[in-house]
């Protein structure tokens, strides 16, 4: 694929970001269908600023606490910070800020989020506390675009990892967080070349359901 035909991509973030740097490492290949054009934080302290910053990628802030309450604003300078870069897809990766249907309305189709469990099962924090004490036998993560509702919308991909006797959340989140490494760069890849379609509140890829993978 040549450079000129790549899609314009920022990951939005608020801390170390581990999604965020396995995006750009995906990103380097030169067949990859996607470019990592700026990297964006509501923190000015997030350590991934500087490991974006160390890749060579643009970076730049919105601080979300210099408007106060006013989310509309903070998320209309966040829109102009992304379309001065020309972007064309964004990628949440642990951005800690909970977007107005204003700003998903602006990126309908174009805004993917990765969540550390397998949707619908186990929407908001702590999904690694809740599924060992729900008992459950597996757990993973979701690709999934965004819609208003929290951790919602027509899901990409997801992979499940099992959870096994005498796992803690901290061996739980690592295995999970191995597979968000994997299904974050393939989803993205499967975006920008085109390949997924919405229909209703499901994606087809290459006209077909999405899997989940193990």
């Amino acid at each position: 694929m040549a450079a000129g035909a790549k899609k314009r991509v920022a990951i939005l973030i608020s801390g170390r970001g581990s999604n965020m740097v396995a995006l750009i490492q995906a990103a380097k290949d030169e067949s990859y269908p996607a470019t990592i054009a700026v990297v964006v934080s509501n923190d000015p302290a997030a350590e991934g600023l500087k490991r974006a910053a160390d890749a060579g990628i643009a970076t730049a802030v919105v601080d979300h606490k210099k408007f106060g309450k006013d989310r509309e604003a903070f998320e209309r300078e966040l829109h102009r910070q992304l379309t001065t870069n020309h972007v064309e897809i964004v990628c949440l990766a642990g951005f800690m800020r909970l977007l107005t249907p204003w700003f998903v309305r602006q990126w309908e189709g174009r805004l993917l989020n990765i969540h550390p469990a397998l949707l619908p099962a186990f929407k908001g924090l702590d999904t690694h506390a809740r599924a060992l004490a729900a008992g459950a036998r597996e757990h993973g993560a979701t690709v999934h675009f965004v819609a208003p509702e929290m951790d919602s919308g027509p899901i990409i991909t997801q992979a499940a990892v099992p959870i096994h006797h005498g796992d803690t959340e901290t061996t739980l989140a690592g295995r999970v967080l191995a597979v968000e490494h994997q299904i974050y760069p393939y989803a993205l890849k499967l975006v920008a070349e085109g390949r997924v379609q919405v229909s209703g509140e499901r994606c087809l890829i290459d006209g077909q359901p999405a899997k989940i993978h193990s």
